[in-house]
């Protein structure tokens, strides 16, 4: 199997979360390629720094400022890239938060939050960018970032988290079932990384659990991953790849 990504030299792929973490390093990766990549996010003024440091590449990146949790946000972005960008041909949903609650007594707020970022933005995202792709006869490719716990509970405290990333391990197979008896040849890939050390650990609040003691990965290598399912022949689709870090417990 040969692997490339020089179909994609050009194209517009949109990132978001590209602010930090897993989203900033494939944002990077993808303008190595030479793709224009536009990412989304709050902390807009990070990603202009990025692109700013990134100038002279073989791609180039721009920075959208939007709240992934705001439907209307969300459609009115995806107007504007592919008014000023051209058609959409790679969406990667990487916006995610982690919320420390519980069930038992859990804060109602933090579900919701978790929820609308970790599940409805990316129903949303993605009706939107297969509707650019269809509208412009382009057989793009939908990535989404999952987890290891969108397919196990390791312990309590992933509560509403694991519950999120759970729906989109069956919203991945949902949409490739639906693209499949459209006879599209969209791609659709979850990839499904352990820890990775990212601000999304940092900021978890989390007390009961020392992520000192978990291996991790570094941000860097699930872009990777995204690549290598990017760089795959036309014919060949990889639905779900699951990666951890050497020493994993789950």
């Amino acid at each position: 199997m040969v692997l490339s990504m020089e179909r994609w030299r050009g194209k517009v792929a949109v990132v978001t979360g590209a602010s930090s973490g897993i989203g900033a390093a494939l944002a990077q990766e993808l303008v190595e390629y030479g793709l224009k990549v536009v990412g989304l996010a709050r902390r807009v003024e990070r990603i202009e720094k990025m692109a700013k440091n990134m100038a002279g590449k073989s791609g180039v990146l721009h920075g959208l400022k939007v709240d992934i949790t705001k439907t209307e946000e969300i459609i009115e972005t995806f107007k504007i890239i592919e008014k000023r960008f051209g058609p959409i041909h790679i969406l990667v949903n990487n916006a995610g938060v982690f919320e420390a609650t519980t069930l038992i007594g859990g804060d109602i707020d933090k579900w919701k939050k978790i929820f609308d970022t970790n599940v409805m933005g990316l129903c949303v995202a993605t009706r939107e960018a297969i509707d650019s792709m269809n509208r412009n006869n382009v057989d793009g490719h939908i990535i989404h970032i999952n987890s290891v716990v969108g397919h196990l509970v390791p312990f309590e405290t992933v509560n509403v988290y694991s519950a999120s990333k759970y729906a989109v391990t069956a919203l991945t197979e949902t949409l490739r079932i639906e693209l499949l008896k459209a006879e599209s040849k969209i791609k659709v890939t979850s990839i499904s990384p352990g820890f990775v050390h990212t601000e999304l650990i940092e900021a978890t609040g989390l007390t009961s659990v020392s992520f000192d003691e978990f291996p991790t990965l570094r941000p860097e290598d699930v872009a990777d991953t995204a690549v290598y399912a990017l760089s795959t022949p036309s014919h060949v689709q990889v639905s779900e790849v699951m990666v951890r870090p050497i020493g994993a417990k789950f």
